[in-house]
């Protein structure tokens, strides 16, 4: 392994310890690759992530090793690092690291972060949710056909509504559809935004779209999963690297690309390329207003609708069925 590497960035100096080191198997990709990589797209990175709280994916001996998720920033780290007190569903605190410039992403590298899972609010308050997150989930036999078209589905309905969304890869399997957020609701109200708006969708292609938590219950259909959107819940960041062999990148893409893209194409090697040729596709982004979803959940509650289920770490909450798969239900009735 050759000596550190110095990255002035952001008047602070980053050591990047072994650089050289393989993150990313398939073409050999390096440690300092993955700096240079966050160097060349530090613009969006940071307008999509910037001042936000991480979660950190940590695989120190590159993708193909053993990893975790640090919720805690080190006592060791540096005094210059910015973190900000996190909770849990169950109430847990933690100081998390905050994407406040590109220094703190080069520092999260360099302890061998390998994807920054975001949330969805900004610093200083947290009480404030910013962001409306759609996780379009490819249930099995699902292909990523069938996600392009429950992405275009559900850009209808939210152009509709008049609420302006952006899309991106996962650097997995699925897609996200994002909507900046004016900075009004909590975390409940925008996951009862996200309750609402599988719900339409739902009853509006009921062959393709599906809003049912039970996996039993979904079928051949693609899930919307509103409960990315509870509080305290992070999800994969935009232009975030994923821990795979061939760096897939979580790419913001254009609703024009959607028809074209190959989503394991996209990775640190081709995607500072892709945005210096194309741009950012997320730009010009400005806060939307889910009070049009908002009132389809009221709407909802008034006809008798229960509220969907809430993943099984957080709480019981008022208004939620019971929380048991309804084929266990049924052998217990």
């Amino acid at each position: 392994m050759s000596a550190g590497a110095e990255i002035e960035v952001d008047g602070h100096t980053v050591t990047i310890s072994h650089p050289d080191k393989v993150y990313f198997s398939k073409r050999g990709e390096t440690k300092l690759d993955l700096v240079r990589y966050y160097q060349a797209v530090a613009a969006p990175l940071l307008s999509a992530i910037g001042d936000r709280p991480v979660l950190l994916e940590r695989y120190p001996d590159g993708a193909s090793g053993k990893s975790w998720f640090q919720k805690r920033v080190p006592k060791t780290a540096p005094d210059w690092l910015r973190t900000v007190e996190v909770s849990t569903p169950n109430g847990t605190t933690s100081d998390a690291l905050v994407a406040h410039d590109l220094a703190h992403v080069l520092w999260a590298v360099n302890q061998g972060c390998l994807g920054f899972h975001v949330w969805p609010n900004h610093v200083p308050d947290l009480r404030v949710t910013d962001e409306l997150r759609i996780d379009l989930d490819p249930s099995p036999g699902i292909g990523f056909d069938d996600l392009r078209r429950a992405a275009v589905r559900t850009r209808e309905l939210l152009t509709e509504l008049g609420i302006d969304c952006r899309v991106k890869t996962s650097g997995s399997r699925g897609l996200h559809i994002y909507a900046m957020l004016a900075p009004r609701w909590d975390g409940y109200e925008v996951r009862a935004a996200a309750v609402a708006l599988a719900r339409e969708l739902e009853r509006r292609h009921p062959e393709e779209i599906t809003a049912q938590w039970w996996k039993e219950e979904r079928g051949t259909r693609v899930f919307i999963d509103y409960n990315q959107n509870a509080p305290h819940k992070t999800v994969f960041g935009a232009w975030s690297v994923r821990p795979k062999v061939g760096g897939q990148v979580s790419t913001p893409i254009t609703w024009d690309d959607l028809d074209t893209v190959v989503p394991d194409e996209l990775t640190l090697a081709t995607v500072p390329a892709r945005l210096a040729e194309r741009g950012d596709p997320w730009a010009g982004r400005s806060p939307q207003s889910i009070e049009p979803l908002l009132a389809m959940s009221e709407s909802d509650m008034a006809a008798g609708l229960m509220d969907a289920p809430w993943p099984p770490q957080y709480p019981k909450m008022p208004n939620e069925p019971p929380r048991v798969q309804p084929s266990r239900a049924r052998k217990s009735d």
